[in-house]
């Protein structure tokens, strides 16, 4: 069987991408959406490695914003997917590239922690503002606490340089600026743009499982 691994961003979750995964498993596609939320990159790297490494097969691996960071240092995919996500090089952070709109960094709310929430009301607008409003209300309430220091970890390992990689620019991102989308995309071997926010796992979800179809090896090599 086919085998997808979808990497959620900051403050989502794998209920984010439910719909993706319901459309995958349809066509009998093997999916994992492992859990972030680990405290540090390296530890979300570890996290979903030990998802690709059990599955009996290399699977296409997507990653969403700072799932791009993830998915940059894991082996063993047979395919990457950066959706509106950072694709990093040597000494590279997401925080380093920047990238993130004013929109975003004004519904950012600081704990007396150090750790970060996003303000429901700017949020709604920022990551699903493309989105129907009762799936864009739903995405909301998914929205959780994010960990101090994630967005500034540097991946140990930059898989896209060996591993074929297809990046979607979110041409109407209110979140990533789509023309640092742009530059990333350079680093992959293939680019697409869509007509889309920050968020289409929210509101086109058939857009990416098409494309994930798409990419799909036709014939698996097992390990």
């Amino acid at each position: 069987m086919a085998a997808v691994v979808l990497v959620h961003g900051l403050y989502h979750c794998p209920e984010h991408f439910g719909a993706v995964a319901e459309g995958l498993r349809a066509h009998g596609t093997e999916v994992a959406v492992p859990e972030l939320h680990r405290g540090s990159l390296a530890a979300d790297t570890a996290a979903v490695q030990a998802v690709v490494d059990a599955l009996h097969a290399p699977p296409v691996v997507l990653g969403h914003s700072y799932g791009g960071s993830v998915i940059t240092g894991v082996r063993g995919a047979a395919h990457l997917v950066y959706l509106a996500a950072f694709v990093l090089d040597a000494r590279e952070s997401a925080a380093s590239l920047g990238g993130a709109s004013q929109q975003l960094k004004e519904a950012i709310v600081v704990e007396p922690d150090g750790s970060t929430t996003l303000d429901p009301g700017l949020a709604i607008d920022t990551l699903y503002g493309d989105c129907p409003a009762p799936l864009a209300a739903r995405a909301v309430g998914l929205l959780r606490t994010q960990a101090p220091g994630c967005g500034r970890g540097v991946p140990q390992h930059h898989s896209w340089k060996k591993t074929p990689s297809t990046y979607v620019i979110c041409a109407q991102d209110q979140a990533i600026d789509p023309g640092l989308q742009q530059s990333m995309a350079s680093r992959c071997t293939d680019v697409r743009e869509w007509q889309t926010g920050h968020s289409p796992f929210v509101g086109q979800p058939d857009l990416i499982v098409e494309l994930l179809r798409e990419l799909l090896p036709t014939r698996m090599a097992p390990r």
